[in-house]
């Protein structure tokens, strides 16, 4: 059974993981809304919650390893290795390229999941991807929490997320947020908070 999106909403309320103002994203975007899922993982009931429903996606499709973008798709991405019972790895950014360090490694022919958190354009799931591919591995699947692009971004792989939300963004040169005068904030592991 789906979870309902309500109840997901209310679980990232309580836990203070979705989060409302002015915002810079990974993607360089701005929004007046972003999710914090550090803040929601850090309970192990909805770390398991919802790496469960990930997993339960990816079941029957044979996966070896899940593989995360660092840093936020690691702590989702090992507990869905976890139920999954398969190696989990993840890649991580050394000079502003994505790429396997620390002794990992992805084999020929191995069936991979990519897991990640939220995703706005996709863009460190598609370097994550050009990876597997540049091992000779095969991107099994996608699986993360927050679809902000509402199911816009698409994977050349089964994909599955468990909150989808059509979540606003604005390119800097046309946000309404800087031009009342507000800076955005640059939230999460490679911004302030």
């Amino acid at each position: 059974m789906k979870l309902p999106k309500e109840q997901i909403l209310e679980i990232f309320k309580d836990s203070g993981a979705l989060l409302e103002g002015h915002f810079q994203l990974t993607s360089g975007l701005h929004s007046p809304h972003y999710f914090q899922c550090a803040k929601v993982l850090q309970y192990p009931k909805f770390l398991h919650l919802f790496a469960g429903e990930i997993a339960k996606h990816f079941e029957y499709s044979e996966i070896e390893v899940v593989i995360s973008p660092a840093i936020g798709g690691i702590v989702v991405g090992t507990e869905v290795g976890r139920v999954l019972g398969c190696r989990t790895i993840f890649a991580e950014r050394k000079d502003s390229t994505m790429q396997i360090r620390r002794g990992f490694e992805l084999r020929q022919g191995e069936r991979v999941l990519v897991v990640e958190d939220v995703v706005t354009t996709g863009g460190s799931v598609f370097e994550v991807m050009d990876i597997v591919k540049g091992s000779g591995a095969r991107t099994a699947g996608v699986g993360y929490i927050v679809d902000r692009s509402n199911g816009k971004v698409r994977f050349d792989a089964k994909q599955a997320s468990i909150l989808q939300m059509d979540v606003v963004t604005y390119q800097p040169a046309d946000c309404p947020l800087c031009r009342a005068g507000g800076a955005a904030v640059k939230p999460g592991s490679r911004g302030n908070t």
